[in-house]
């Protein structure tokens, strides 16, 4: 789903966990500087972590950016129902966690049997209960934000379900992830202002890039092919280019009452506004700065992604086309941010770029090591 589930799925399972990370999460305390023996967790922290081993927990904060950036892209300040559309996209991403390896989990009996559920940590009937409380869960908060929300909410399941249980493995599988990122964005957007028209140049820009890491992840663990990392990179180019030139205009209703943040934001400091309404005179300098944080941003994004992609190019073998994918994982938080900067919302998109280290910090965790980021 919101970041891409599958790809997120492949960079972490690509091969067995390191020696160091072969333990169940938490499955040892560090010793106490006193020098006492270190304490084995007992059967509910090896099942926890075999949970947080199973939905990757640190992807999640490739999520939330999504329905922030659409928020953002639609003119509206995040609100209630923004926070509830994002509890909606971590449903349904995780959702599409634990149905991914239901689907297949035959497979990893063979190739991954380290896995929870090929090695019996979690039982499979267990995992597909977890996919179906979670969809549910997903489309009940998407219905609280109201009934726009909801309409953008089931097609965003229904697409996650297909690409688990069909699409995965056919052609059409990176277009399915493009289209529930780009899905994901618009909840934020329909669950904010009621409408999603536009946000539909920024979920366009967000499922591009989320086409090109489904493209790589696909020859992940054969490798050699250059195609994929190559269009990968043009996309990288080719969108760091149309979010730092492409400025956003905003429906004329909506352009008044903007706001370029979170709730507190100074709505008279508005960049993009048109010539001639109330207030244009004092937002060159707030344009300005907002141009400086998208550019910026937007040379996060490229940064995190283009050079793995590169390397990948150059030799696109499993370790290097794996790495690649993991870079575009990590890069869909820089791109999130630089879409909220671009569309206006510069305290937004500096919430959503702080996700980035939130999650490597998170990631770092004694009990999440064995859980990858990407």
């Amino acid at each position: 789903m919101s970041g891409t589930a599958a790809a997120a799925r492949a960079a972490s399972e690509a091969g067995p966990p390191a020696p160091e990370q072969r333990s169940a999460a938490g499955a040892v305390a560090p010793a106490a500087s006193s020098g006492s023996l270190p304490r084995a967790s007992g059967p509910r922290s090896g099942r926890a972590g075999a949970w947080a081993e199973l939905l990757r927990l640190p992807a999640l904060f490739t999520v939330p950016g999504d329905a922030l950036a659409g928020a953002a892209a639609a003119g509206a300040r995040p609100g209630p129902r923004t926070l509830l559309a994002i509890g909606s996209s971590l449903c349904l991403y995780e959702a599409g966690m634990a149905l991914n390896d239901w689907a297949d989990r035959a497979e990893d009996a063979v190739e991954r049997p380290h896995r929870p559920l090929p090695s019996g940590r979690i039982r499979p009937a267990a995992a597909l209960a977890a996919a179906g409380a979670l969809t549910g869960a997903g489309l009940a908060l998407a219905a609280g934000a109201g009934r726009p929300a909801l309409a953008v909410a089931a097609p965003l399941a229904a697409t996650v379900w297909a690409y688990d249980l069909t699409l995965k493995h056919t052609p059409a599988g990176p277009a399915a992830m493009a289209a529930a990122r780009g899905l994901d964005l618009l909840l934020g957007a329909a669950a904010t202002s009621g409408g999603t028209r536009a946000a539909l140049p920024s979920a366009a820009l967000l499922g591009s890039h989320t086409l090109a890491v489904t493209a790589v992840s696909r020859r992940e663990t054969t490798g050699g092919s250059v195609l994929a990392p190559l269009a990968a990179l043009a996309t990288t180019g080719a969108l760091t280019r149309l979010v730092t030139a492409g400025r956003i205009r905003l429906p004329a209703g909506r352009r008044a009452a903007a706001a370029p943040g979170l709730p507190g934001s100074n709505p008279a400091a508005q960049p993009y506004r048109t010539t001639g309404l109330p207030g244009s005179a004092p937002a060159a300098q707030p344009s300005r700065t907002t141009g400086a944080l998208t550019t910026a941003l937007a040379a996060a994004y490229a940064a995190t992604a283009a050079r793995p992609y590169f390397h990948a190019t150059l030799n696109p073998s499993p370790p290097l086309v794996q790495l690649a994918v993991g870079g575009g994982i990590r890069a869909t938080v820089p791109l999130q941010a630089a879409l909220a900067a671009r569309s206006g919302a510069p305290v937004t998109s500096l919430l959503v770029a702080a996700l980035a280290p939130a999650g490597r910090m998170f990631a770092k965790r004694a009990a999440m090591r064995k859980v990858s980021i990407t």
